[in-house]
């Protein structure tokens, strides 16, 4: 019996290592084929964009964000202690705030994308890329989960810079000095210019 047991876990071990190839295979693909779709987009350096244009970007950068996630991230303890109506509307701005920022420079989407390294822990990813754009090389990171068999990007780092975490710190400072009303009215504000 106890040699069963090894067995098992061990053919457990064996099946994990080797399901995490095809998960950084899968993750990988999933990001260069979106990379490809906004670089045919996009079209050359310098050209003008139309207004569909730019929703089909805004729609292909962010499809793959779970704005939920990184909403509660940024939020922290306060997320929990909101009722459901609430929590939904801060979602809803977080993300029209996050979207509009995405489309602020957009060169960066031009760039050569090397992955330097996917890592897959369970239904949790690691990718560490770097941008390389006019002899620019700036680390891209994304942390990603599984949500209902599909990836998504729970947050992500440019240039070392996360976004949740940077907004979580922002946030919380507005909190503790003025409160949740006060921070909620600004992302009312910033959601309306956006």
């Amino acid at each position: 019996m106890k040699y069963l047991s090894i067995l098992v876990i061990l053919l457990i071990s064996i099946a994990s290592v080797q399901a995490s190839p095809a998960k950084e295979r899968e993750i990988r693909n999933i990001l260069e084929e979106r990379d490809d779709q906004i670089k045919e987009l996009l079209g050359p350096e310098g050209t003008e964009y139309t207004d569909e244009q730019r929703e089909q970007l805004r729609d292909i950068v962010n499809d793959m964000m779970d704005y939920r996630q990184m909403a509660q991230y940024a939020l922290d303890e306060k997320f929990d202690e909101l009722t459901s109506e609430e929590q939904e509307e801060f979602v809803d701005l977080f993300s029209r705030i996050i979207r509009d920022q995405s489309l602020q420079q957009l060169d960066i989407y031009r760039a050569e994308v090397i992955y330097d390294n996917i890592s897959v822990e369970g239904n949790e990813a690691m990718v560490n890329t770097t941008a390389v754009l006019d002899n620019n090389r700036i680390p891209v990171h994304y942390r990603m989960i599984n949500r209902d068999g599909d990836w998504v990007i729970a947050d992500m780092s440019i240039d070392n810079a996360w976004t949740a975490e940077s907004y979580r710190r922002s946030f919380q400072n507005i909190i503790r000095r003025r409160g949740y009303d006060a921070l909620i009215d600004n992302l009312r504000r910033r959601a309306e210019r956006a």
